[in-house]
Order: structure tokens, then C-alpha cells, then sequence
């Protein structure tokens, strides 16, 4: 969205790239999902519902946010895209814990599961993760780049803007490495935002000796490179004792932190051994949280350490949902997310999941969509989305409906009818 001017003098001339504004609206309804607090529970009467409202964007970021026929006599020479039909706009969505990245399919885990075998026990007949190791391995860097990029794009196209993607299914330096490249080359073949995470530590690899040896293989060889080649800047530990134990998780972490890598945790998905640590180790989210105490609870909530909902892994796994009204309730800031995978959580829909988790724990409206959005960025650390606000990018999407209680009725079956990424219409 810029024009390109040159400009022509004595034995020299200037390219010049000059932003185009575009003028969007009227929306019926426009929720620039700002003012909200962090932490804690939201009404929906603390929502701003502009009406009738428009935005002007400049190249990929926010100039302007009002009235539409206010907006049309401020910039009455910048192009229109003129909105015809009842449409609500919002932020793009974000989700801030996805394993998009990985080869291969989980469908006979997924029928051993609903069969009545324990994600545990698939993992240790060498199912699970191991399963999509041995896949993802065999793969490609261009397969997995391509899968990846894939994945991303649909989502895209269901409203969500940026996405978190995790390795993990290569467990040893070299295939988490290439894992790493992949996203990074995904990251071309699309115009989402992915926001890389190093999970090496996500299950001791069938290589390794013990726990600990791996651990201190990923410290002193893998991430001195990802962060050589700037592949990630997160580090997330899968704490579990079929994983990582909290009493060698926490050193890693430390360990990782002391490198320069923020942090987030895999935290009492199965048992209640992750909140702690991540508290302690002042990571930016603890994620899962299907399984912790009310002790856990209240010192998750205590903290800065943004609590993750996955429900998709709840649905995939048949198991409780992360309680996020006592959470709410309890003063903590909740985010929630996909956990797209091969195993556990395959759906990798956004809205619908934050829609039936919301129905079902008694989530207002805002507390949804700020869970999706706003809420969603800072589990992620991004200040400059998940809100509608002059400076910040342009990532919106727009439904169509003329209510914006419609999303959540609808349980994820509306999906966006427009979505701009960077100000560009996809």
C-alpha cells in the first residue's frame, strides 16, 4: 500500500516510497478491544462498541479510529473501501500456543485414545510424540516448511493473524534445528506472523540417556545456535514425569533465561508440578493448567505469568477444562489457545474452541475475546496488536453480522468475512 515516486536531479535520483492511506468503513459495529484491563474478570459493559464507526489505515499501521462520517470529512482525499453490508470489526486474532510444525498424522493415536488408552500409555508403547518424531524426522526442511506455511494460511483465513509455533518433534539438535528453518521459511510463504519457540525439551528423545544428559545437550549445543542464527527467542519445557520433572526443568529454564531466551512452560497439563516453576522462573506464560491445585491457581494468579487455556487439547484428550472462570476470578490474566497438533489436539480452530470453553466455563463475552486478542498478545509479549488503536499494525478482521455477540453465539461456525494483515486485504 505504497505508491513509488523518482525523483530525477543533476547525475543523481531519489526512490521515494510514499504510503497510501485507505479509508475502511462504515462498520456497524467496531471493538478496538483497548482500555481493557490485564488481569482479572471483564463485563461486557467494560467493552467500547464504536457504531457506525470507520478506520483509516497508512501502509501496514493504524492512522485514525472514529465515526465514519467524521473520519470521511477529516481525510476526504484518501482512497474508500466502502463496507455496503452490517459488519463487525475486531483485532486479528492471535494464537499464542500452536505445534503447527511437524510431519506425518496421529489418526491411530487419536482412535486408541477415544478407545479408552491413556495419552500416557500411547507414549510409552512409543506412540504420541515419538510417533510424529519418527514423521517429522523423515520430512523435509521444504516439507515442513510447506506443511507449516500451510497450516498458517488457514488460519489466516479464519481471523488469526499471529500464531506462536513450537519444535519439539525433532529432538535432536540437527532436527530441531531444521524445524526451526522450517518456520523461518514458512514465515515467507505467508502472511500471518509466526513467532517461533524452541520446545526441544518437550520429551526426552529414544536417544538419550536420561532426562538431564538431553537437557544439558540442548543448553550447550542447540541454543547457542538458535540464537546465533536468530531462529527464536522463546523457550518453552513440556513439565511432566513422563517429560521433564519440575526438579530438572527449573535449572533448564534458568540455564535458558541466563542465555537471553524468554520463557514459557507446558504446565500441569497431567499433575500440578508446573506452575511453580514457571512462577519462579518468571516465565510469560504457564500453558495448560488442566490438572493444577487451587494453591496453583492462586500463585499463578499472584504472578505475572499469563495462564494459557488449550482447549482444543481438552477436547482431543477428553479431559476437564483448564478452570478459567476460578482463574478469572482468582485475579489472573487468561489467554486462550489451540495447542494445534497431531496428537492431542488436531482441530486447530480458534474461535470455535474459545466459544465452547467460554459456554462452558462461564466466560462473559469480553473475557473471550480478550482471551483471543489482547490477552492473547501479552501472553506473547506484542504490544503493537490485539487491539484497534492509532500507531499499532494493521490486523483486523471483519464479520458479518451487526452484533458482535453473534461470533460467540454462533460457536465458531461464523467465521471472519474479511481479514487485513499489515493493512493488506487477504
Amino acid at each position: 500500500m505504497a505508491q513509488c515516486y523518482v525523483i530525477f536531479g543533476y547525475n543523481f535520483f531519489y526512490l521515494i516510497l510514499v504510503p497510501t492511506q485507505i479509508l475502511i468503513g462504515p462498520f456497524r459495529q467496531l471493538l478496538p478491544m483497548t482500555n481493557l484491563p490485564l488481569k482479572g474478570p471483564l463485563t461486557d459493559n467494560q467493552l467500547q462498541v464504536l457504531e457506525e464507526a470507520a478506520i483509516v489505515l497508512d501502509g501496514d499501521k493504524i492512522a485514525a479510529i472514529g465515526p465514519y462520517t467524521l473520519l470521511r470529512n477529516k481525510y476526504p482525499t484518501v482512497s474508500l473501501l466502502e463496507i455496503k453490508e452490517d459488519m463487525v470489526l475486531l483485532p486479528g486474532l492471535i494464537d499464542c500456543h500452536t505445534h503447527i510444525c511437524f510431519g506425518g498424522s496421529r489418526a491411530r493415536d487419536y482412535a486408541l485414545r477415544i478407545a479408552g488408552t491413556s495419552y500416557q500409555e500411547i507414549l510409552k508403547q512409543g506412540g504420541g510424540i515419538h510417533d510424529s518424531v519418527a514423521k517429522t524426522r523423515a520430512a523435509s526442511l521444504e516439507e515442513l516448511a510447506r506443511a507449516t506455511a500451510k497450516r498458517a494460511n488457514r488460519h489466516l483465513q479464519e481471523g488469526v493473524t499471529t500464531l506462536e509455533v513450537k519444535s519439539g518433534y525433532g529432538l535432536s539438535v540437527e532436527e530441531e534445528l531444521k524445524m526451526l528453518r522450517a518456520v523461518r521459511m514458512a514465515a515467507e510463504q505467508t502472511a500471518a506472523t509466526l513467532i517461533p519457540t524452541c520446545l526441544a525439551a518437550h520429551v526426552k528423545p529414544k536417544e538419550a540417556e536420561t532426562a538431564d544428559a538431553w537437557l544439558k545437550e540442548v543448553l550447550l549445543y542447540l541454543l547457542p545456535v538458535v540464537k546465533q542464527e536468530a531462529l527464536a527467542e522463546r523457550v518453552d519445557i513440556f513439565i511432566e514425569d513422563e517429560a521433564f520433572p519440575a526438579r530438572l526443568s527449573k535449572g533448564y529454564l534458568e540455564a535458558a533465561k541466563t542465555a537471553g531466551f524468554s520463557i514459557t512452560v507446558h504446565a500441569d497439563q497431567f499433575s500440578a508440578q508446573g506452575v511453580p516453576v514457571a512462577v519462579q522462573v518468571g516465565a510469560h506464560s504457564a500453558d495448560h493448567l488442566e490438572s493444577s491445585t487451587e494453591a496453583n491457581l492462586l500463585q499463578l494468579a499472584a504472578s505475572d505469568t499469563v495462564a494459557v487455556a488449550l482447549p482444543g487439547a481438552s477436547m482431543g484428550l477428553g479431559m476437564d477444562f483448564t478452570p478459567a472462570r476460578t482463574l478469572l476470578d482468582a485475579g489472573a490474566c487468561l489467554a486462550i489457545a489451540t495447542d494445534w497438533n497431531p496428537g492431542s489436539a488436531p482441530m486447530g480452530d480458534l474461535l470455535l474452541q474459545a466459544a465452547v470453553m467460554g459456554a462452558a466455563q462461564k466466560l462473559s463475552t469480553a473475557e473471550t475475546l480478550a482471551a483471543i486478542t489482547s490477552r492473547a498478545a501479552h501472553a506473547l509479549r506484542l504490544q503493537d496488536r490485539g487491539q484497534l488503536a492509532t500507531g499499532l499494525q494493521a490486523d483486523m478482521i471483519a464479520f458479518d453480522a451487526a452484533d458482535y455477540r453473534e461470533i460467540l453465539y454462533h460457536q465458531g461456525k461464523l467465521k471472519p468475512a474479511m481479514v487485513w494483515k499489515g493493512g493488506q486485504k487477504c
